[in-house]
């Protein structure tokens, strides 16, 4: 059994989605001055790093992130590899994949993931995204899980589309997976969101199993 960790490390190096507070990490007790444990505070967006959107993200309908079903956060999951002269996950680009309705959850590799492999910590507004009509073709073949390798499933500057299609239909969207160390194949994922009560998003620490 290989076990492959595929959550971002969060560190104030991380790249944090522009507008969104920047993470702060102060530690407040030291026991290097004299406490008797050490303690640090935690300040940040709660869509930081490998996170998951809740549909009160973008739909402001009160389905938020501690409702979220386990039952499609974990369990059977491919990763697809896509070359890196796509620029966008098109419904064209999915028709020509190897994507079937059979596969429930479903993780896109990209070249976004070199960005998490060279450590880049500026934020890049050319990442690959699914779009309008990729979205559509998700729901359309049935997959309730869809992960991406940056930090937002939609295009910058067109959030809306890609997000309320697949929110609305119920899938799970799980951003910021660092998958430049997996290969194209099947897996078992396990990916659990923080239980914060009435949050539009958590982070999340996401693995994958091969057996």
């Amino acid at each position: 059994m290989t076990i492959y960790d595929i959550s971002l490390t969060i560190s104030p190096d991380l790249p944090t989605w522009p507008g969104d507070p920047a993470l702060e990490l102060e530690q407040i007790e030291s026991m290097d001055k004299g406490a008797h444990a050490n303690v640090t505070r935690m300040s940040s967006a709660v869509h930081i790093g490998t996170h998951v959107d809740a549909p009160h993200h973008f739909l402001n309908d009160g389905r938020t992130v501690e409702s979220l079903p386990l039952d499609v956060l974990t369990g059977p999951c491919y990763v697809t590899q896509l070359p890196d002269g796509i620029e966008a996950i098109t419904a064209e680009v999915l028709d020509r994949s190897e994507i079937s309705s059979e596969m429930k959850r479903v993780l896109f590799g990209t070249r976004n993931s070199h960005l998490w492999a060279k450590g880049e910590s500026t934020f890049q507004t050319d990442f690959v995204a699914i779009t309008e009509d990729g979205a559509e073709w998700l729901v359309e073949h049935g997959i309730q899980l869809v992960g991406v390798d940056y930090l937002s499933v939609a295009p910058y500057g067109d959030s809306v589309p890609t997000h309320t299609i697949l929110l609305k239909a119920g899938v799970v969207v799980v951003e910021g997976l660092n998958l430049s160390q997996v290969m194209r194949g099947f897996y078992d994922l396990y990916c659990l969101p923080l239980k914060i009560a009435g949050s539009d998003g958590a982070p999340a620490r996401a693995i994958l199993i091969q057996h």
